[in-house]
């Protein structure tokens, strides 16, 4: 491990050993989130494409943004043209997404560009400095802000958010005896992180399987993820009239919380492309991931005010959107053959069968 995720694992220990065990959410929100070492933090780690851990839609292949800004603009269509609208991206990483969808709006949607705000929500700082970068040539448009931190709600306009939900720091529990525990993080004989049962840290996970009328198996291990939920309320009170678009890979609660599909839950981590062993191996230098609950998110956006317009598997929703015209419309423009095989070949993860667009969703919610 760097020296970062040494100090990160140091501090840990030295608070469980201080405070007693860590629920595994706190260790999570550690891990991932610490100032100076967590994973979503570090300026030293490569975090996205081939070196890194992993690869979002927006890197596999330009037709992603370029969808997608197709569709943004029919939003504006639908909310009537309005003179000034704001589009945020919350967890847009180093600006990617931003970078292909604002090159479309340009080139095939000026009248949209012309009345957008882009607000990029990234917490990292090293990642906001990557993403001032590659939207430089986009300065005019493009502001550096916390969702949180916007005063004032958007008056009219749409929140995005690829793969930003499956990050956020989930409670595990499991069901013993007929009662729900949770997990939580203590250290072993060998001062290594390891697992123990502990009460519930919040009423919060009981009325979450209540809510969904799920009850786990006996021995059952499951995440459950209320920052999700919070975050889809807090964004729902930014917005005054709009769309909130989320992409990630999820599931309804019933296929999720199926003990017999997945009985230890869905938490994982990945080093450069491949699952770890160990969850609690090396906070900071590891990405965690989770499924989503689609369910809990569909009826936390419901409790928020929040319209279901559409939900669909992400590839159906490409094409739904107009990928293939949106291909066709790339291929034109570019000058050599290579280019535009490379071209198609990236469109193969977004609509062939087997691809990683099949494993994932778009979830459509209006106010």
């Amino acid at each position: 491990m760097s020296d970062e995720a040494n100090a990160l694992a140091a501090r840990l220990r030295a608070r469980i050993e201080r405070a007693g065990p860590l629920s595994f959410h706190d260790w999570m929100a550690a891990a991932l989130y610490d100032e100076r070492a967590g994973y979503y933090n570090r300026a030293d780690l490569t975090r996205w494409g081939r070196t890194g851990d992993y690869r979002t839609s927006p890197e596999r292949s330009p037709l992603f943004a370029a969808t997608f800004a197709r569709y943004f603009a029919e939003l504006y269509q639908s909310l009537g043209t309005p003179k000034a609208w704001t589009i945020i991206e919350a967890g847009a990483g180093a600006g990617y997404f931003a970078q292909g969808a604002l090159e479309t709006l340009a080139r095939d949607y000026p009248h949209v560009l012309s009345a957008t705000r882009y607000v990029i929500d990234e917490q990292s700082g090293a990642t906001v400095d990557r993403a001032r970068e590659h939207l430089n040539s986009f300065a005019a448009q493009v502001e550096f802000h916390l969702l949180a931190d916007l005063t004032g709600p958007v008056r009219v306009g749409l929140i995005f958010a690829n793969e930003l939900l499956d990050a956020l720091p989930v409670h595990r529990v499991a069901l013993r005896e007929g009662r729900l525990r949770e997990l939580c993080v203590e250290l072993n004989e060998m001062g290594a992180f390891a697992w123990i049962e502990c009460e519930l840290s919040t009423p919060r996970l009981a009325e979450h399987f209540a809510r969904l009328n799920i009850t786990l198996a006996e021995g059952q291990t499951a995440e459950v993820n209320l920052a999700a939920e919070d975050w889809l309320a807090r964004a729902a009170t930014k917005l005054e009239r709009g769309y909130i678009i989320l992409v990630d890979y999820g599931a309804e609660a019933a296929q999720l919380y199926d003990a017999t599909l997945r009985p230890v839950g869905t938490l994982r981590a990945f080093q450069r492309h491949q699952l770890s062993d160990d969850v609690l191996a090396h906070p900071g230098a590891q990405d965690l991931t989770t499924t989503i609950n689609w369910t809990q998110l569909k009826q936390a956006g419901a409790q928020a005010g929040l319209q279901l317009v559409g939900f669909a598997r992400q590839d159906e929703f490409l094409l739904q959107a107009g990928l293939l015209d949106q291909l066709e419309r790339m291929t034109a423009r570019l000058a050599t053959e290579a280019e535009r095989i490379a071209l198609r070949l990236s469109t193969r993860d977004m609509i062939l069968p087997d691809g990683m667009s099949q494993s994932f969703q778009v979830l459509v919610l209006k106010k």
